[in-house]
């Protein structure tokens, strides 16, 4: 009988450690509870092991599981303070170290590399120091890993002149080690130090060379990044992603997309991060072809389940900056999961595609759901109703987001208030609530009240908006050309004459208009296998 059950045991834990989902783990869980194997150390530190490192997302799983042991060892309570220091929540990895000690258990060498990895993504430096203290109490500092995470902690986020001393004494020989010092000289800006290190480095492995080519990328450097991306032999997907999201940070698109058709002719599997990357360039480029590929992409990549929100509200954004509205709300109304970001993708393409309308009952819609609105929401829903010219709908809206939510007004809900106004004709109201403004008014709102006295032809606030467009001291000559344009609209020829003289007066000369043509470049970027 002893040799069935242990037998019996030894299944469960090759089981466990087999297992990659959590529903399979819980049919597991609920084998041990039945028959009566869940007093075993040795199957309970497979379950603990299998829920809080092996299965993504199984984290919540694990603290309940954990919960039910009346005497937890070591082991596990190393396993769920690693666990959670790699989790959303790092700061759990304190809290259960704190709950460890009280219990009476006394911390090993394994305990605090997670701990400093968790002061790390914390950036509590202060926590990060008492641990410190404690490791040299307890005589762990010598050990390379324990030495390498407070190294890597001290760097990025502590003292850097203790990690030089650690580095310089103990870590020359560990290439672990370089690159942390390599990543704190990065992450802390100092990218000369970081560079000068990065070359001292008698082997480099790919953790420093991605450090270095995203370190410039962020910069905004892609001249060096990209000289280093060209120089490693190390290319991953990290390496690909850092220069691809570098071009799309620096607004060059294009290029991006040339860069990913290199990646995949060199065979590299896109992942989640570079799609987010691309689908960011196909909004701003237009790229709907290359768009829908990604898309088809992701949908055989999550077959059995919904898209993650990100990707998904990635896609949305894409589809409607690309005029293809009816493919973005298909897209939101199949999402199994969303977020405010959902919602405001959504509601502002609406109102970028001048579905008015259907974007303020949308908006409501949302209300009625009690999901919280942010500025960016109702920016869309505001730009909506001036669009639409549903001005009663604009004033509650603004009145509401102040009243009920405690938004203050940006520029851009000023913007969007001066424009519905200015549209529908109510031009007195439009400037005093352009003088009323909690916001000192810029080049655009003027230009915005102006816009709308042209349409309507009162030359008598054209006059004043004119003075304050000009008192902002704005030398573009659009400025200049919509004021001579408005007084020759009416008849007002000498304000014009008047306006053109001023322009050579401020010696602000108007750019000659030009025509870009498409060639259809788009077509070279679609040619990725999904």
């Amino acid at each position: 009988m002893l040799s069935k059950s242990y037998n019996r045991t030894r299944h469960l834990q090759v089981i466990c450690q087999r297992c990659r989902t959590l529903r399979s783990l819980k049919q597991i869980h609920a084998v041990t509870i039945v028959n009566g194997f869940l007093s075993d150390p040795s199957l309970l530190r497979e379950l603990i092991l299998a829920t809080a490192i092996s299965i993504p997302g199984a984290m919540h799983y694990a603290y309940k599981l954990f919960d039910q042991i009346p005497q937890p060892d070591l082991f596990m309570w190393n396993t769920m303070i690693r666990g959670a220091s790699h989790s959303s929540t790092p700061s759990q990895s304190v809290h259960l170290y704190v709950k460890m000690v009280r219990a009476g258990n006394r911390p090993n060498k394994f305990t605090f590399p997670f701990l400093l990895r968790a002061c790390t993504s914390l950036s509590t430096p202060c926590t990060g120091a008492q641990f410190h203290g404690t490791i040299v109490k307890l005589g762990f500092e010598s050990d390379m890993f324990v030495r390498n995470a407070l190294i890597n902690m001290h760097a990025n986020i502590g003292d850097l002149a203790i990690a030089k001393y650690l580095f310089n004494t103990h870590g020359r020989n560990d290439v672990v080690a370089w690159s942390a010092m390599v990543a704190g000289y990065a992450r802390r800006g100092e990218l000369e130090s970081a560079q000068k290190l990065f070359d001292e480095m008698p082997d480099k492995d790919s953790f420093s060379w991605n450090v270095m080519i995203t370190a410039y990328a962020k910069n905004g450097d892609m001249d060096k990044s990209i000289e280093l991306f060209n120089q490693t032999s190390q290319r991953d997907n990290v390496s690909w992603n850092a220069v691809i999201s570098g071009y799309v940070k620096c607004g060059s698109h294009e290029r991006a997309l040339e860069l990913f058709e290199t990646m995949h002719q060199a065979g590299v599997r896109p992942d989640n991060v570079t799609i987010l990357s691309l689908l960011t360039s196909c909004a701003c480029t237009g790229s709907l072809d290359l768009g829908q590929k990604l898309h088809h992409f992701l949908l055989e990549s999550f077959p059995r389940k919904g898209l993650p929100i990100k990707l998904g509200n990635a896609i949305i954004d894409m589809y409607s900056k690309c005029g293809y509205i009816e493919k973005a709300l298909e897209v939101f109304d199949n999402m199994e999961e969303l977020n405010i970001s959902s919602w405001n993708s959504v509601i502002c393409g609406l109102a970028l595609n001048g579905h008015a309308r259907k974007c303020v009952n949308l908006f409501e819609e949302m209300l009625k759901r009690k999901v919280q609105p942010d500025k960016i929401t109702f920016v869309g829903v505001l730009a909506a109703c001036s669009h639409g010219g549903m001005v009663n709908k604009g004033r509650e809206y603004f009145n509401l987001m102040q009243n009920k939510y405690r938004i203050e007004p940006h520029i851009k809900h000023y913007g969007c208030m001066v424009d519905m106004l200015g549209r529908a004709g109510f031009l007195k109201e439009a400037y005093n609530f352009v003088k009323e403004m909690k916001t000192e008014p810029n080049v655009v709102i003027w230009r915005t009240l102006l816009g709308a006295c042209r349409m309507h032809g009162d030359v008598e606030l054209v006059q004043i908006a004119n003075r304050e467009l000009l008192r902002v001291k704005s030398a573009e000559s659009g400025n200049y050309v919509l004021l001579s344009n408005i007084y020759a609209s009416v008849g007002e020829w000498r304000g014009a004459t008047m306006v053109r003289n001023l322009m050579d007066t401020d010696g602000v000369h108007k750019e000659a208009g030009q025509t870009f043509v498409d060639g259809d470049k788009k077509d070279r970027f679609i040619s990725f296998i999904v």
